[in-house]
């Protein structure tokens, strides 16, 4: 076989080849191979290693972690110790809990029978159910567990507490079992019975890992018969997500204590076979502990993952060999031109379809450490948390020439596909610097060093609502069991007190929105717009989401461009474009399935630009959604930016975790990291250039630090000073109501910019309403109007809304 057939993954490689081909040619193909699957990623696990038991009833000829029962000492692991190393974990910020043992010490030892029933459990494997669900529920850990030979009831029973699952395949050598081998006396150890168990998690959906140990007395042949066997477990299943090989180290006090160890060249060889075998998506990984100061090395052999490292425990199988600290992993990687990412136990391709690989009961908690990627999240922090001042850690990677093309592509205004966008919101490290500091240098370009904002007030006239979004925390149902807090109905007269209040305190706009009201019609848009422009004739309205228009226009039987107009005579400025969310109706069926599709949210803001109304657009992000669905979106808003060009700004809005119900039912992620706001503020400049040229970032999702960030990022604008924000305060945020502008501006120049207070389209303020801003006075006790009988949008009317959704 040609290396250009291995290289491309279109042929499987063949024994022949493989056992004659020279090492460095092996090498060329593997490492190209599994760049081909993985690009620069080289990913690691932070775990903590939970020993649950030394007891095993095999007496493998290499190993030093089975112990016999030992005088005054337990046989497993009591629930104080296991919680303790796991709280050290969490507290070292460890995603995993690696669950290891000996294989059913139970059936030879009494002294394993006898603790077991003084724990309450028949098996080993029950108790050690009980230790995952312990440390899952208590930590948050996500358990991995090597639990050796198993029936499929028992597999089945460890799932529902475990996030995967492992059983090293070692060898296909029979020969291994018997007298004078490595595996003799070690029943567990037959082929054919640790093959079953490999088969059996496939069936039963456990993502898996496997792999081969090296040196202990197999043949090249062997090994490549072992990896072929893997390989065809996992065209069968798909279950397979990571294969390990592993090289044997002599220890003392065991029968192969003088064995010689396969040198460097000989784990070469066989990592690079397991990479041409096992084709470019298959993770590969070798300890990097068993190979002391060449560890390194291990990487042009074609490994794109170094296993699960410990900052809390010692590799309780191999002690004599520590784990690298993780710096020195990630200058290592760099070294070699790869960039170190964490990981869950769970590899991504496998986070990334929860329901078909995870029990429901480990769905939340695997949510709970992924990011958009499927990979392990950077940190605790979430959107509407304070984020602390952070310390930037300078890369030595190269940018990679594919994110550099992409964003030299970006800024000469060429439309990026949904490949491409993509590629942009994958980038990490130093890719991630160039696209945001390429980002920052386009918004200078297009916009200068200002930094805009507007002084305005937030009016959300009811919080009731008959739509079920799954990500709002402020929408009250309008039936009492449905009340998550005290709803209210505002009479025109609040409004209109809170608009005066605000054009007193120097408020140039006001923006109106609320919940869908079961008793509203299209007259009651017109009668708040009709109200608060009769007050205020001066005030710019801000007003009505897409979805609010579409209901209001089917309840009083009108075309969407009739009722627009009917808003705009009555005094209506411009829309808010809200209730995007993600523009893809995959994740709007699961976040707000009875909401406006994409279709309709784009027809409702086409109409209006048509009218002659500008709106903003908005993006929801960091849920259950993707980067790709984020390119989606982003191409959507930019496409319709082309025909009409009536979008003012981009405004991305981070989900906001805490309080929404599908967080709180363990349904969606905590909110994008802090890597993905950046970047979606970034991406946005660049994706949409030069079609929509404000890019807003949200204080009150982010708070100071957060949007410090994101205008060095390519946003240019801080929006409203809001006066008051009660969706997302309701959705769990910290960061307050009001900045006013005076904090404003002290945050712009707090990174070297210059602030400029504008209107809602971006002209300038006079300086009289100006000044009112800048004196204030604080803001009087607002009234919640108490919900009060309506009548009843007509049958004929809501037969009417519904129908047109």
């Amino acid at each position: 076989m040609e290396a250009g057939n291995v290289m491309d993954g279109t042929e499987r490689a063949n024994a022949p080849w493989l056992l004659s081909a020279p090492l460095p040619e092996l090498l060329a193909a593997a490492s190209a191979l599994r760049d081909a699957g993985h690009g620069r990623v080289q990913s690691w696990s932070r775990k903590v290693f939970l020993p649950l038991t030394h007891l095993c009833r095999n007496l493998c000829h290499y190993c030093t972690f089975t112990q016999p029962p030992r005088p005054g000492e337990n046989a497993y692991m009591t629930r104080d110790e296991v919680l303790a190393v796991a709280r050290a974990g969490q507290a070292a910020g460890c995603t995993e809990a690696l669950f290891t043992l000996g294989d059913k010490p139970e059936l030879r030892f009494a002294a394993a029978r006898e603790e077991l029933a003084r724990l309450g459990h028949a098996s080993t494997l029950s108790y050690l159910a009980e230790m995952a669900a312990l440390v899952r529920d208590e930590t948050g850990l996500l358990p991995h567990i090597n639990a050796g030979v198993m029936t499929r009831e028992e597999m089945a029973m460890l799932r529902r507490v475990s996030v995967s699952q492992g059983l090293m395949l070692e060898s296909v050598s029979d020969r291994l079992c018997h007298k004078g081998g490595a595996h003799y006396r070690s029943p567990d150890k037959e082929p054919a019975a640790r093959i079953e168990t490999i088969r059996l998690a496939g069936e039963l959906r456990v993502p898996f890992t496997t792999g081969i140990l090296i040196g202990i007395g197999e043949t090249r042949a062997e090994r490549i018969e072992a990896l072929e066997a893997i390989r065809g477990l996992h065209d069968g299943y798909g279950h397979i997500q990571e294969v390990i090989v592993q090289n044997f180290r002599a220890k003392p006090r065991t029968v192969m204590a003088d064995a010689p160890e396969p040198d460097m060249d000989e784990l070469l060889w066989t990592i690079a076979v397991a990479r041409l075998i096992l084709g470019p998506q298959m993770n590969i990984q070798a300890p990097p502990n068993l190979s002391a100061a060449d560890f390194p090395h291990l990487m042009a052999a074609g490994i794109n993952d170094w296993g699960g490292v410990s900052p809390v425990t010692p590799d309780h199988v191999n002690p004599e060999a520590p784990w690298p600290e993780v710096e020195r992993l990630r200058m290592a990687t760099e070294a070699e031109g790869r960039m170190l990412v964490a990981r869950m136990p769970v590899y991504p391709a496998y986070a990334a379809d929860n329901d078909r690989w995870q029990d429901e009961a480990m769905v939340r908690h695997v949510l709970a450490h992924a990011d958009a990627f499927g990979f392990a999240r950077e940190d605790l922090w979430s959107p509407g948390v304070a984020l602390e001042p952070r310390i930037a850690r300078p890369s030595t990677l190269p940018v990679d020439p594919c994110i550099a093309a992409i964003v030299a592509r970006a800024m000469e205004g060429d439309l990026l596909d949904e490949d491409a966008i993509t590629t942009l919101f994958a980038a990490r490290e130093s890719d991630m610097d160039h696209v945001c500091d390429a980002a920052d240098a386009l918004r200078e370009r297009e916009m200068g060093d200002a930094i805009t904002y507007v002084v305005n007030r937030n009016i959300n006239y009811t919080n009731i609502c008959v739509y079920k979004c799954s990500f709002c925390a402020f929408s009250k149902g309008d039936k009492a069991e449905e009340l998550r807090g005290k709803p209210y109905d505002l009479d025109l007269a609040e409004v209109v007190r809170r608009t005066r209040e605000a054009w007193d305190r120097g408020g140039s706009e006001v923006c109106l929105q609320g919940g869908i009201h079961p008793h509203y019609t299209g007259d009651t848009y017109l009668g708040l717009t009709r109200a608060v422009r009769a007050a205020v004739p001066d005030m710019h309205i801000h007003a009505f989401s897409p979805l609010e228009i579409w209901q209001g226009a089917a309840t009083l039987g009108l075309p969407l461009e009739d009722y627009l107009r009917q808003l705009k005579a009555a005094g209506l400025d411009t829309l808010p474009g809200t209730a995007a969310e993600i523009l893809d109706d995959e994740v709007r069926a699961i976040i707000c399935p009875d909401k406006l599709t994409t279709d309709q949210w784009l027809e409702v803001v086409e109409t209006a630009h048509r009218v002659g109304f500008r709106t903003t657009a908005t993006i929801m992000f960091g849920h259950v959604d993707t980067p790709r669905h984020w390119a989606r979106h982003l191409i959507r808003i930019r496409d319709l930016q082309r025909r009409t060009g009536g979008f003012t700004e981009f405004v991305p809005l981070p989900f906001v975790h805490m309080e929404a119900p599908m967080a709180l039912r363990g349904q969606a992620r905590r909110g994008p990291t802090f890597r993905e706001v950046r970047l979606m503020h970034a991406v946005a400049r660049l994706a949409l250039h030069p079609h929509i040229r404000s890019i807003q970032t949200s204080w009150v999702k982010l708070g100071a630090e957060g949007v410090k960030a994101c205008l060095q990022s390519g946003a240019n604008d801080l929006g409203g000073t809001l006066m008051n924000e009660s969706i997302s305060r309701a959705a769990g945020t910290q960061h307050g109501q009001e900045m006013p502008p005076a904090a404003m501006e002290a945050l712009i120049r707090s990174i070297d910019r210059t602030p400029r207070q504008r209107s809602t389209g971006y002209g300038a303020v006079s300086d009289e309403l100006r000044a009112r801003g800048m004196m204030a006075a604080d803001l009087t006790p607002m009234i919640l109007t108490p919900p009060r009988k309506r009548r009843r949008a007509t049958e004929e009317q809501q037969e009417s809304f519904a129908y047109a959704e």
